[in-house]
């Protein structure tokens, strides 16, 4: 029985994910931001789940950092 759901995502997959483009993604994969590998003579990338995941949380974690550093507490404060 396969898994509920796939252990690696395609690009485009990681894109929808995170409402951005394929170009965003393997700019995100090329600068170390998110951890990927190549599949294949042809370089094919695939992203695991988990490692999606991860960069999701250091995302929030950089964003409470960033607006604490700022004297913010919330993004609604961003909007007053």
């Amino acid at each position: 029985m396969p898994p509920a759901e796939p252990r690696f995502l395609t690009l485009a997959d990681v894109a929808d994910v995170l409402n951005v483009t394929v170009r965003q993604v393997r700019s995100l994969l090329h600068a170390g931001e998110l951890r990927g590998i190549q599949i294949g003579g042809r370089g094919v990338w695939r992203v695991e789940n988990s490692e999606l995941e991860r960069y999701i949380e250091r995302q929030y974690a950089k964003t409470e950092q960033a607006l604490a550093d700022s004297g913010l507490d919330t993004v609604d404060d961003l909007n007053a």
